[in-house]
């Protein structure tokens, strides 16, 4: 492992099975900083028990997880719940933002709920919306767009500077025009905030944007699909 992989994300030998079934089997994967990596693979392969697994919201049964150096395997649940919320954002497809408050409100949220300071928070997220092109006039975020919602949810997941970005089918459900915009983003932001970034997503063409791209079957992850991605 190199240092400036180390402070990305190292998956090692990640094993989990629910019952006989074999969820992930021998999972490795390396997201150095300002890189991005995509996972394809169908439903059932194991794509969102291994963002579990790196989340430290399911725990495997054998393997190594590292989150900008720090190992998360193993962390009592306090421990780990604080290194998830420092260091680790996510972008899920539905956004998964609180529909009655506004963007500035839910992107302030994770900093407010670590006990950063009210103006604080609140200026670094109307900062990022700005970034973003995402419209803050006091309107619930429940009455924005899909494309603007997704736009607020990544900044949420960017304003605790997080070494490593999640994105779980960040695209599904957005039309063709946000989907593009959304995209964008998500791999931009990654190069100039030096996060690592892991999209996993169906959508070959996102996929595509990504610096590498792997497939995940039945547990075991592959080099890239045939003419998408390096």
């Amino acid at each position: 492992m190199t240092a400036g992989k180390s402070t990305g994300l190292q998956v090692d030998g990640l094993c989990h099975r629910l019952g006989e079934r074999v969820l992930l089997d021998g999972v490795d994967l390396d997201v150095g900083p300002g890189e991005s990596m995509a996972i394809t693979g169908p439903s059932g392969s194991g794509k969102s028990t291994l963002l579990m697994c790196i989340l430290g919201l399911i725990r495997p049964d054998r393997g190594s997880i590292r989150v900008g150096g720090r190992e998360l395997t193993g962390l009592p649940d306090r421990k780990l719940a604080q290194t998830r919320r420092e260091h680790i954002g996510v972008v899920f497809q539905f956004g998964e933002l609180l529909p009655e408050l506004t963007p500035v409100e839910n992107v302030a949220l994770p900093v407010l709920l670590g006990g950063g300071k009210h103006h604080d928070a609140y200026k670094r997220a109307t900062e990022l919306l700005a970034e973003l092109g995402v419209p803050d006039g006091g309107t619930p975020t429940g009455m924005l767009s899909g494309g603007e919602r997704q736009r607020a949810a990544v900044a949420r997941a960017l304003i605790t500077e997080p070494r490593v970005l999640l994105a779980d089918e960040p695209t599904g459900a957005l039309d063709p025009t946000a989907r593009e915009a959304v995209a964008d983003i998500l791999f931009t932001v990654s190069q100039q905030r030096g996060c690592a970034l892991l999209v996993v997503t169906h959508d070959l063409a996102v996929a595509a944007r990504a610096g590498s791209t792997r497939q995940l079957e039945a547990g075991a992850l592959t080099r890239s699909l045939d003419g998408v991605g390096p």
